[in-house]
């Protein structure tokens, strides 16, 4: 594994724990040789990981859609020149798409509805069979609780099945979530989606 897209907030929370959880994620990642993919923003906990990141040696990848560049890069563009490379993309469709193709493995530190719904739609093409990358949770201060008794909840009911669950991971330390991407075998695939032939 070469590099880690991390999803989260362009908001930094109240808690200052959430602070600390980017800072050491990006501290690792450099220390570590694993390349930051991102969302290119400088505001919120984008701004302070891929600020850990830089400040440890890291390299640190962007990918911004041109239309949230005056949203999420927010008067700190001298900081934000420094990126290893930025590419402005047409949408939030082509960011996502291209944050999946160029990372090894996705991590979700807290964040709002941006951060549950690129969480999601990659744990979506993880369940589909496009892609056997590690997903996990950063859990700082049980924030993710909810969506992990969420997803119990749709296992216990029918609505999700073991091999599905099983593609989340979630840990509190980021110390060893990283481990557990990296140590991360995925499941044997099965076909969602049946050829053509069998139709």
């Amino acid at each position: 594994m070469k590099s880690i897209c991390v999803f989260c907030g362009s908001n930094p929370g109240k808690r200052p724990e959430y602070r600390i959880a980017a800072e050491t994620l990006g501290r690792l990642l450099a220390e570590r040789g694993l390349e930051l993919v991102y969302g290119g923003g400088t505001v919120g906990l984008m701004g302070i990981l891929s600020s850990a990141c830089l400040a440890a040696g890291g390299r640190v990848i962007g990918v911004i859609p041109k239309a949230l560049i005056g949203r999420e890069v927010a008067g700190r563009m001298v900081e934000h020149t420094l990126l290893s490379r930025l590419e402005v993309v047409d949408s939030m469709h082509t960011r996502k798409a291209r944050m999946a193709e160029i990372a090894d493995g996705f991590i979700a530190l807290p964040g709002g509805f941006g951060t549950f719904e690129e969480l999601f739609e990659i744990l979506t093409w993880a369940q589909l069979g496009f892609h056997r990358k590690p997903i996990g949770l950063l859990d700082a201060e049980g924030y993710y609780e909810p969506l992990l008794t969420l997803c119990d909840r749709a296992l216990a009911e029918g609505f999700m099945k073991p091999e599905s669950r099983n593609l989340l991971l979630a840990h509190t330390a980021p110390e060893t979530l990283l481990e557990a991407l990296t140590e991360y075998q995925p499941e044997p695939a099965i076909p969602w989606i049946r050829d053509e032939k069998q139709l």
